[in-house]
Parts: C-alpha cells; sequence; structure tokens
C-alpha cells in the first residue's frame, strides 16, 4: 500500500511550540506523520522512511545520495529558521524539491524588541531606572545627560533582509534619514524603501544609530571590528540583533568599555553566558538574552506559514510565505544552529 510520510524531525523545536491543535490537523491531512521530538531522528529510520516520505519538517541532514533515496519528496521545511550546510541544495533544485523556511515570522517582534532598545540607549531609559533604584538619579535637565532623542536622529541599518526592512517600516513616523549597507542587494531595492545605499564606512560613521541584522556568512564573519568601531560617531548607539559572529565581539565590549559608544546586543558568541562572564557588569551594554525574536505568538506563526506553504506545495503550487533557498546564498550562509526556543 502506497504511503505519504511526513517526516517531523524538528529540533530544537516541537509541534506543539509553533502550531496550534487547528494548524495541526491541517498538517495531518498532508499525510501520515513520522514525529522525532525528543531526539534527532535516528539515521536509521529517516533511511527507511524515505522512499515514502513527501514532506520533511525539520533539518534532517539530506545530501545528494540520500535524496536519490527519496523520490517522492516535494518539501524541505526547516522550522529551525537558519539553513545549514547538511543539504545538498543544488540537488534540491535539480529535483524541484522546494527548501523553505518560515524564518521571517521572527522579523516583526525582532524589529519591535529593536526599536524599542534604541530608544532606551538614545534616552537612558534602564540607566535611569537603576539609578533610581541605586538612590543617585539626578533629575529634569541634570538627569539627561549624554542622552538624545531617536526621532530625527540619522539611522543605519546592516543587513536589509526581512528584519531590516521590518525595522525600517516601524520607525517612518520618526523621520529619521536612513543609510544601509548590504552588498547582496542592488541599490534600487534599498532605494525604494526610502533608504540610502551606502558602503560599511560610511553607514557606520554617519549615523547616529547603528542596527546590525546580517546573517553570518563566508566573507563577512568578524567583519565589524576595532577599525569599524572607531569609525562611530562618539556616543553613537549599536545594536546587534542578529549573530554575534558578523562582530568582533571583544572589540565591541571595548569600545562600549571606553565610552565611545554605548550598545545593545541579543546574542553572544556563546549562549547560555557563563555567569561570571564581565559582559554583566559592563556600564553601556544593554543585554537581552537572545529573546527578541521569541514570543509565543512568533513560534506560532512559524507552524502556520510552515503548513499553509505545504499544502500549496502538495497541490503542484508554489509557495507563498517562506523564504526558498537558494544554492548561492545558503552555501555562503555560516549561523549556528539554535539549541534553545
Amino acid at each position: 500500500m502506497t504511503r505519504n510520510i511526513v517526516l517531523v524531525d524538528p529540533l530544537p523545536r516541537t509541534l506543539d511550540l509553533i502550531m496550534k491543535p487547528d494548524v495541526r490537523r491541517r498538517l495531518e491531512n498532508l499525510g501520515e506523520l513520522v514525529i522525532s521530538e525528543d531526539r534527532q531522528m535516528p539515521a536509521e529510520q529517516v533511511d527507511a522512511l524515505l522512499p515514502e516520505t513527501v514532506l520533511i519538517f525539520g533539518q534532517t541532514d539530506m545530501p545528494r545520495e540520500r535524496l536519490d533515496r527519496a523520490p517522492k519528496l516535494k518539501a524541505i521545511i526547516n522550522v529551525e529558521s537558519n539553513f545549514m550546510p547538511n543539504i545538498d541544495y543544488q540537488a534540491c533544485v535539480e529535483r524541484g524539491i522546494w527548501v523553505i523556511t518560515p524564518a521571517s515570522a521572527f522579523a516583526s517582534p525582532v524589529a519591535e524588541a529593536a526599536l524599542g532598545m534604541a530608544i532606551d540607549l538614545a534616552r537612558g531609559i534602564t540607566r535611569a531606572d537603576r539609578e533610581f533604584r541605586a538612590g543617585s538619579e539626578e533629575y529634569g535637565l541634570a538627569g539627561n545627560d549624554g542622552v538624545f532623542r531617536f526621532a530625527g536622529a540619522s539611522v543605519g541599518i546592516i543587513g536589509f533582509g526581512d528584519l531590516g526592512r521590518q525595522l525600517r517600516d516601524l520607525i517612518r513616523p520618526f523621520k529619521n534619514m536612513v543609510r544601509v549597507f548590504d552588498p547582496w542587494l542592488p541599490s534600487e531595492v534599498i532605494e525604494r524603501l526610502d533608504c540610502v545605499p551606502c558602503g560599511l564606512d560610511e553607514t557606520l560613521s554617519e549615523s547616529q544609530v547603528v542596527f546590525v541584522f546580517a546573517s553570518v556568512t563566508s566573507e563577512n564573519e568578524g567583519f565589524i571590528g576595532r577599525r569599524e568601531f572607531q569609525l562611530m560617531k562618539p556616543g553613537a548607539a549599536f545594536l546587534l540583533m542578529s549573530r554575534a559572529a558578523v562582530v568582533d565581539f571583544p572589540a565591541m565590549l571595548e569600545a562600549v568599555k571606553s565610552g565611545h559608544i554605548i550598545a545593545a546586543t541579543d546574542v553572544f558568541p556563546e549562549e547560555p553566558v557563563a555567569a561570571d562572564d564581565p559582559v554583566r557588569e559592563l556600564p553601556g551594554l544593554l543585554l537581552s538574552a537572545h529573546r527578541t525574536g521569541g514570543t509565543r505568538d512568533a513560534f506560532y506563526e512559524l507552524g502556520t506559514m510552515a503548513v499553509a506553504d505545504a499544502e500549496l506545495i502538495m497541490k503542484g503550487l508554489p509557495p507563498q510565505l517562506c523564504r526558498r533557498a537558494d544554492p548561492a546564498t545558503a552555501s555562503r550562509l555560516r549561523s549556528k544552529p539554535v539549541s534553545v526556543s
């Protein structure tokens, strides 16, 4: 008897994390679910299921030799949200297999948090709260020493994918001049969103607030280092919202410690951060525990987008909500796998 297997291998996600009951029922209508949530699905189980598998939800290793044994496979849907080098993307294109991710589900909450953190840095909101609790607060103008208004401040965005574009939409009411550095985009795309395409040096040196949303690639690890931080205006705000590896992290901390810039980060070279890491005590640095995108609604949106596109694919139609892995770009990405949800 012919089976249509939906192989569910979603760690570090679980179906309960990313799908409401009604969305899970829609998934169940697409085929016979075979699920491994407490561990990565064992290789021998994957190999046994491949001949009847039509969809894979997860980050299962799929080199060319496995794809050769999966004649019915229509899509690999990466619900971890990073394209990793464990799939032969070119072979998938040749076979008409969609490799997609609903990662843009995180764009809106990350952008919202980034804006909040930028206003905090500009106005010294949480710093003032700590001073008040310590009994060292100052009132009125004296309490605003070193602050600036986010409204009208020059903004730089490094990396203009889903996250950067969401942020650009959110800050429109603040009437900022926005410079964008993204070497993967033509100027026309940037200009159509009312931004000015610029080189990295100009984006850093001319912006009062810099947001970093860039993915890690084989070409850009640590590309914002000591020289780049020195280009920034004294007192400028730097917000690292994407991946820690795109900056020289010690150089960023050095720039903050010296008082040259203030900064915020949602990501760190190693997570969880050690309890005794000195980063916890550094004034001028706003800390967030890789939580800006991980809202309850965002995780449910992952599942909704994934299932909706899977339904289209099973009808022979192209996906409309998720981002497709392009071999030319996916092969350059170097993001670490997500270990916590």
